[in-house]
């Protein structure tokens, strides 16, 4: 691995700091953004009650808000069940809206590491053969070791650019439709729980 970097030149420390982060946020989102986590059980088993009770008080909204996501948008809908049905649509969309932002949290990041990691494993390629022309305006073709170390450079950054860009991609690919599938899931709930201060919903 030393070797490798190297190799690489000084660009090689770029990508691994991207490698490095990019992980850190890939096994961060995936525990974020469990089920167990976006709609925890134990909260889902009090919907019937929370149905059926009063409007909360401002300290338990704020730690339903502070539980998890599913916890967000139900706070929402208790708290605005005496309010109009524009003033209530408009906070619980609100309320989703703020936690589907709170899951995708550094998928941004995410994206940027996918998309700039290949430039910087492009930039070390431009930066080798600049090398191996310089060291032939210089000694020829008679500086083997020297030509070797540009071609070196040039391979060994652009593979490692590419290596970190193509987990990187796939990953933010799978994180946003998750998000978008755990935010239709919020949904369902908040509808749910309307539904049963109605009375229109069965058990």
């Amino acid at each position: 691995m030393a070797d490798m970097l190297a190799a690489g030149g000084w660009l090689m420390l770029p990508i691994a700091i991207c490698s490095v982060l990019g992980l850190a946020i890939v096994i961060e989102r995936a525990w974020a953004l469990r089920a167990l986590r976006i709609a925890p059980p134990r909260l889902v088993e009090q919907r019937d009650q929370l149905a059926r009770s009063p409007a909360l008080s401002a300290p338990d909204r704020e730690a339903m808000e502070s539980h998890s996501p599913l916890g967000r948008v139900w706070a929402a809908v208790l708290a605005t069940r005496n309010d109009g049905a524009d003033i209530r649509r408009e906070r619980i969309e609100e309320a989703g809206r703020q936690a589907a932002h709170d899951m995708s949290r550094y998928l941004n990041t995410l994206g940027t590491i996918a998309a700039i990691t290949p430039l910087l494993g492009l930039l070390g390629t431009v930066a080798g053969m600049i090398r191996i022309f310089a060291t032939m305006t210089e000694s020829g073709l008679g500086d083997a070791q020297a030509l070797a170390g540009g071609i070196g450079q040039a391979l060994v950054t652009t593979a490692a650019g590419l290596c970190v860009a193509i987990p990187a991609l796939v990953a933010y690919r799978y994180f946003n439709g998750l998000v978008e599938k755990r935010g239709l899931l919020l949904e369902q709930w908040a509808v749910r729980l309307i539904e049963l201060q109605r009375g229109d919903g069965r058990p």
